[in-house]
């Protein structure tokens, strides 16, 4: 599964590094005020990438403080399920898990 992992790596940069190789040629942003900027494509790209990265993760501040404050007022620890539940109700055993016992 480890080399799956690196092949799957190891394309998805290729991909994206004959991406960049391709899209060389310059590209013109008309912005406001009659304002230009000049770059290459595919700096033009990585940079719209980012930003739509950056407000995203923006967007999700509020969601993560509010979660991570209703964890701290329950006072569940790191050891809960996906649902908020306790994991020691859980079976470690896999057997267990399968067979629900």
């Amino acid at each position: 599964m480890k080399y799956l992992m690196w092949l799957l790596n190891a394309a998805l940069f290729f991909v994206l590094f004959a991406f960049a190789l391709n899209n060389q040629d310059m590209v013109t942003l008309h912005l406001f005020f009659g304002a230009r900027w000049q770059a290459p494509m595919v700096v033009v790209v990585l940079l719209a990438m980012l930003i739509g990265v950056f407000l995203g993760v923006v967007a999700m501040v509020p969601l993560w403080l509010r979660a991570k404050k209703a964890r701290r007022r329950s006072g569940a620890g790191p050891a809960t399920t996906a649902f908020g539940g306790d994991t020691t109700l859980l079976p470690s055993d896999p057997i267990e898990r399968r067979h629900g016992l």
